[in-house]
């Protein structure tokens, strides 16, 4: 295999200038750099990415971790990543954690290892290992970027929605259809974007005068969840006529149980998502839902950590990307 020094030979120039061509070619005349790339091809000649990471103490590598990868909304977020980070030249080192904080601190100590450079966790916990490096960096950023939450106690620029307001317009749309006795299906009230869906979702109810008339059940972001919920709402003596979920995935089953009890959607019950999964509108009935930038909060968790890296100044601490209410047929107005 060729080296560097084959190369310098071959090209008439300085290993530093082999060097330059390859990480910062504008410091390299067009000549010269023409000359160089060609020998490059000619040689086969391929850099030593080991070398260059022990100068530079620098992996190359972006640590992921997502709370379940058989999620399907992580799926997008997580092309966005992979995308954004082969155009800024870093791999993707990914973790699946299953919500286990064990799992969690784990891949979180890769970090302080050096074996990756930054991490990008979707869950809503800090690992112990990462807080404690937010500390001793603060008050500078630690590499540590959230995706899909926001917390400011936490200390770590975040990529999100604003999880309140799209709960609110979700509710909003129900109550304009006339619906007024509607259950909620919310994820772990642990999660912060549970707790702001929750939030948004009262409040609308509040400003409708209709907070008592609210049944709320909790969920897992889970079908199966979502089903359950359908049991302890639909049975009830006075059932909703309409059902908030704080996810796709529940609303999923909450549909497929109301249908194994003769409820029609949305005839007899509408029913309304959150997030706009791939599946969401190849359902029967397609699903309302509240859609998520989900690519676009991935490559902006890439471009937030890459800022980081490089010594750029990160402002502000979290940045929310617009969501949107995608109306179908799974809604429908109150029939008197």
């Amino acid at each position: 295999m060729a080296s560097i020094h084959d190369v310098a030979r071959r090209a008439g120039v300085s290993t530093a200038t082999v060097s330059r061509t390859l990480s910062r070619p504008d410091l390299v005349s067009p000549a010269t750099r023409r000359t160089v790339l060609r020998v490059i091809k000619d040689l086969g000649y391929a850099p030593n990415s080991a070398a260059k990471h022990l100068r530079t103490r620098r992996s190359g590598n972006l640590l992921v971790t997502v709370p379940d990868i058989s999620n399907p909304f992580f799926s997008l977020i997580l092309q966005g990543i992979e995308d954004e980070a082969q155009r800024k030249g870093y791999a993707v080192l990914l973790g699946d954690t299953q919500h286990d904080p064990k799992r969690e601190a784990r891949y979180a100590s890769m970090l302080m290892r050096k074996e990756a450079d930054g991490l990008i966790f979707l869950g809503h916990r800090l690992p112990k290992p990462a807080a404690q490096l937010v500390r001793s960096m603060a008050p500078r950023y630690a590499p540590i970027v959230n995706g899909c939450e926001f917390s400011p106690r936490l200390g770590v620029p975040s990529v999100h929605i604003d999880n309140a307001a799209a709960a609110a317009e979700a509710m909003d749309h129900l109550y304009r259809l006339g619906h007024r006795r509607i259950g909620i299906v919310t994820g772990p009230l642990v999660s912060p974007l549970s707790r702001d869906r929750l939030t948004g979702a009262t409040a609308r109810a509040r400003a409708e005068r209709a907070e008592h008339d609210l049944l709320v059940a909790q969920g897992n972001f889970s079908i199966e969840a979502g089903a359950a919920a359908a049991g302890r709402l639909l049975e009830r003596r006075d059932p909703p006529t309409a059902v908030f979920c704080f996810n796709d995935e529940m609303a999923m089953g909450m549909i497929e149980a109301a249908r194994r009890r003769g409820v029609r959607v949305p005839r007899d019950l509408s029913v309304i998502g959150f997030d706009d999964i791939r599946f969401a509108g190849h359902m029967d009935p397609p699903l309302t839902t509240i859609a998520q930038p989900m690519r676009e909060i991935g490559e902006g968790t890439v471009r937030m950590l890459v800022d980081i890296l490089a010594g750029r100044t990160i402002a502000p601490l979290s940045v929310t990307l617009p969501h949107t209410l995608v109306v179908r047929s799974s809604t429908a107005r109150l029939r008197a």
